[in-house]
């Protein structure tokens, strides 16, 4: 190694490998029951029909190519995000021109944002909280952004809900910012309109901002979730005032590979981003942006996804014997004796890929990883496989 790169970057050496990377290593020398036709129930990538509209709206924005988008998004698109924000969530004072930017999918918004809010030259090191276990996008970017992350432990004894009240006022003062992921990945937890104003107060007297992961929004047992900018308009917020929302048609509209998705609220804070992301240059392609503002201005289909979800989560329960839907997301949170051993017999034992816990959580100062005693599976394949998926863990043995 060069000692440019010796010394480039030192906090990308505190970064361990990614979830998939480390399950690769689990896995490595082990091969799936030859036997059975693989499930790959590890990564949230739906598999679901793509919309009717994509492929006639694509090939009608072709030639699109031929020119740079703009990094903040068209306005066909911001405006359809926007007319979107104010169906599902009541907004008024939403404005497509100052309250929202796009993505290039959600992940390199949620860690790039980091970037913006950070000051790592700060006289105390600042702190980024966030769930535990999680995304794992918001440690690496707390880490590499220069903050401290601060695990808020979300646990089954608090129906896997962030404890805000036992976070020290002496962090909450030192807080940049605050990672909140409703419908939860991987738990399912969803957070309420208390949790919410609870936070937004916390947020103004300890002046931190709140970044909430709403990319599960659409996906629900039974009623919609209440999201960010929601509660807080309804507080009465104006210019929603030290709030971020962002979603994708990753998850709503089965869309993972289109990478699209938005980033609304605090007008302030919104610029700011976008000045980072002008230099970043995270553009999406305005052929993908068309049918993105389809997606984002169609229903049709995102019910459509939301039924396949509902019965393929009644199915896998109904035939696993044990635990109930989650309240959102299309994850399914298994306490196993040993999260390792466990992922490691489904694979060899039943040919299914799922994860573990572990590896989306973090380690306490006590050395204590709230994931380690799960696994995650995502039901992205509809009934029958989750039906089959079921049956399969329920003969692994370890």
């Amino acid at each position: 190694m060069t000692d440019a790169a010796k010394g480039a970057q030192p906090r990308l050496d505190r970064l361990g490998a990614y979830p998939f990377e480390r399950l690769k290593s689990l896995f490595a020398g082990h091969r799936p029951n030859p036997q059975l036709l693989h499930i790959d129930a590890g990564a949230g990538e739906p598999r679901l029909p793509l919309p009717p509209f994509t492929a006639e709206v694509l090939n009608r924005n072709l030639a699109g190519f031929s020119k740079y988008p703009a990094t903040r998004g068209g306005d066909l698109l911001c405006v359809a995000i926007a007319d979107w924000l104010r169906r599902r969530y009541g907004l008024v004072q939403i404005d497509p021109q100052r309250h929202v930017l796009t993505a290039n999918g959600t992940r390199e918004a949620l860690f790039g944002i980091a970037h913006a809010l950070v000051n790592p030259e700060a006289a105390a090191k600042p702190w980024v909280a966030m769930p535990n276990p999680m995304y794992q996008i918001y440690l690496g970017a707390a880490i590499t952004a220069g903050a401290e992350p601060w695990l808020l432990p979300c646990e089954a004894t608090t129906g896997f809900a962030p404890d805000f009240a036992a976070v020290p006022d002496s962090v909450w003062a030192e807080t940049a910012f605050v990672y909140l992921c409703s419908p939860s990945n991987p738990t399912g937890w969803v957070a309420t309109r208390d949790d919410y104003r609870q936070l937004i107060e916390l947020a103004d007297r300890f002046d931190f901002v709140i970044v909430a992961d709403e990319c599960y929004s659409e996906i629900y047992r039974d009623e919609p979730p209440v999201g960010l900018l929601q509660v807080a308009e309804e507080m009465g917020r104006r210019d929603y005032r030290r709030c971020i929302g962002m979603n994708s048609l990753s998850k709503r509209s089965a869309l993972p590979g289109l990478r699209s998705g938005l980033i609304a609220g605090d007008g302030e804070l919104i610029a700011r981003f976008a000045k980072l992301r002008s230099y970043m240059g995270p553009a999406t392609p305005n052929p993908l942006q068309a049918v993105a503002a389809a997606a984002w201005s169609d229903e049709a289909h995102v019910a459509a996804n939301l039924a396949i979800y509902r019965d393929s989560l009644a199915a896998f329960f109904a035939e696993y014997g044990e635990g109930a839907p989650p309240a959102g997301s299309f994850f399914v949170w298994l306490p196993v004796a040993d999260d390792e051993a466990f992922a490691l017999a489904a694979y060899t034992q039943q040919a299914v890929t799922i994860l573990p816990g572990s590896y989306l959580a973090a380690d306490d100062a006590n050395g204590h990883n709230p994931g380690r005693r799960y696994v995650r599976a995502a039901l992205i394949d509809g009934v029958e496989k989750a039906r089959e998926l079921a049956a399969r863990l329920k003969k692994v043995r370890v």
